[in-house]
């Protein structure tokens, strides 16, 4: 049995969907994107949402939206892909990371609330839905109001994923998705979306793509934007993914209460973060942790079970960052999940029987490790 990590789905829909597109759209800003974002927005329940080309734009025009600039401190967490903490830079603002709880592997509220007592001129957060796990987004958005601070969610991996009742994408000031091949939703290709509730940010945002285009006048720029648009044919599959999206992410959720329930009491592994009844995650990754974690996953592709370590170094020990400054035993969670995680198998197709293998290879190497 092979089994893969991820597995992106296209169906025939989708490729007539694309080839609709081919025939009766222009390539670029054709109806299927408008369509697309109106869907979106409605999907998460906001008032709008902005179709760019990747989850990194997603971030970075939602920061330049937002009014952040060079010189302003902004809090993310070491524990994310590197994307969520370079658009910080990219606009000569100061990234603070705040450590992860080890419980949830995203920001540590109190931890949070002590880096506005460490440090001046912060003038935002931004949250990482991790693994498509939702913040404590009632305690964030407390600290942020108290502290007069925006706040830009990170649910690049968290396309439908519930926090008390609402999806998240539609609590901070903006939100960005993305739609990167192994996301639980995808455009085949790159791709990426903002949210808001905020007209002004969605204007912004809408020129800042268009290489900061005026609506009004076609070849005046108000702006230093970028060439960041979606692409119709893209916008077109994602129209078709969207209407699967839920289903998915429930199947997600039972094979994760599946390998919950067969690998909570092996070896010295810890499963992720569960469901309750104010969270309900969708599962990007299903991702485990135990000290064993290189011997572990040369066992499991030896038997032909792809693995994935998301990610192996936090940020803040990234080349870049260490040049800033940053060094080890900063934020000691962070290192401890980066060292210990171990990405499983997770995906809609992935059935019965391949979660039995899985099980059944790991229960192997606990026993031979005894």
């Amino acid at each position: 049995m092979k089994i893969s990590l991820a597995e992106p789905i296209l169906t025939e829909k989708m490729i007539e969907a694309a080839i609709e597109a081919i025939k009766n759209e222009r390539f670029l800003r054709g109806r299927s994107v408008r369509e697309f974002e109106k869907e979106f927005a409605r999907f998460i329940g906001t008032n709008h949402a902005l179709a760019v080309n990747s989850g990194t734009s997603a971030l970075h025009l939602s920061l330049i939206a937002m009014g952040l600039k060079k010189g302003d401190c902004i809090i993310t967490t070491p524990a994310t892909f590197i994307s969520t903490a370079n658009v910080i830079t990219y606009i000569c603002a100061k990234p603070i990371f705040v450590d992860i709880s080890l419980e949830t592997y995203t920001i540590d509220t109190e931890k949070l609330e002590k880096a506005f007592k460490e440090h001046k001129k912060i003038k935002a957060i931004i949250p990482v839905h991790l693994y498509g796990y939702p913040c404590k987004m009632d305690e964030i958005l407390e600290i942020a109001e108290k502290h007069d601070v925006k706040i830009l969610e990170d649910a690049c991996q968290a396309h439908g994923a519930i926090y008390s009742g609402r999806r998240v994408g539609s609590f901070g000031d903006v939100a960005a998705f993305s739609f990167y091949p192994s996301k639980n939703m995808t455009v085949a290709g790159d791709g990426g979306m903002v949210t808001t509730n905020n007209d002004e940010i969605a204007e912004v945002i809408d020129s800042l793509r268009d290489v900061g285009r005026s609506r009004n006048k076609p070849y005046i720029h108000d702006c230093i934007g970028y060439t960041a648009r979606m692409g119709t044919i893209n916008a077109a599959i994602g129209r078709i993914q969207l209407r699967y999206i839920d289903r998915w992410n429930e199947k997600r959720r039972k094979i994760a209460r599946e390998y919950d329930k067969k690998l909570d009491t092996i070896g010295d592994l810890v499963t992720p973060p569960k469901e309750t009844s104010k969270i309900k995650p969708v599962y990007h990754l299903y991702v485990i942790r135990t000290k064993y974690r290189d011997q572990l996953k040369e066992f499991l592709e030896e038997r032909n079970i792809e693995c994935g370590i998301h990610y192996p170094l936090p940020v803040h020990l990234q080349p870049p960052y260490l040049q800033m400054g940053f060094h080890k035993a900063m934020f000691p969670n962070a290192e401890k999940w980066a060292a210990e995680i171990l990405s499983l198998p997770m995906h809609p197709n992935l059935t019965k029987e391949g979660i039995e293998y899985i099980v059944t290879c790991i229960e192997d190497f606990f026993r031979v490790m005894r």
